[in-house]
């Protein structure tokens, strides 16, 4: 009786793990960062483990925004890489995130975060009938202008400062990221 006990528990364990690994086959994965980025994930979940954000992640654990990136969206983040950060004027980042500049490094961040998930298609959609441009209004309150040149995407703050977005259209459970390499600014 007891190996008829074991058998079953073998083969539920079996089923259990072959289904698992057939739905992580099924998901399309991109790799950003070094690892992959899973659309059954949330954008922190899939975030903490790219090597290119580690500073945006940082930023959105000392501004206390975890939470409300973990929650359901749906979000459409420009996630500026490390890269975007090193452009900033020396001494910028650590001074956003000390925890008395946390209102300043929040909307910096939200300024990142559209309400909505706008794919590539759905932005470029949006540029198409803008003329050439497209107002996307961030979770800030502020203006981001997204644009094309040739085959990039980029958007530009409400002071005049342009990132191209190096890796679009990271779907994740509640969202998309598209990776840019500029911090863009709101009007402060």
């Amino acid at each position: 009786m007891k190996i008829q006990n074991y058998f079953k528990v073998a083969l539920l364990a079996f089923a259990f793990l072959t289904a698992n690994l057939a739905f992580a086959q099924m998901e399309k994965t991109k790799m950003v960062g070094g690892a992959e980025m899973y659309p059954s994930k949330n954008i922190v979940e899939n975030a903490v483990n790219s090597a290119d954000h580690t500073t945006l992640v940082a930023a959105v654990k000392a501004a206390g925004l975890v939470e409300t990136l973990q929650g359901k969206g749906p979000f459409t983040v420009f996630a500026p890489e490390n890269s975007a950060f090193d452009k900033l004027p020396k001494g910028t980042v650590e001074t956003l995130l000390k925890p008395e500049n946390k209102a300043q490094l929040q909307a910096v961040l939200t300024y990142h975060v559209v309400a909505g998930k706008m794919g590539s298609k759905e932005i470029a959609e949006a540029i198409k009938k803008g003329n050439g441009k497209a107002t996307l209004t961030t979770v800030q309150g502020g203006t981001l202008t997204a644009w094309m040149k040739g085959k990039d995407l980029y958007i530009t703050d409400a002071n005049g400062g342009q990132s191209r977005v190096t890796i679009a259209d990271v779907f994740q459970s509640n969202g998309v990221i598209h990776s840019v390499d500029t911090v863009v600014l709101p009007k402060m």
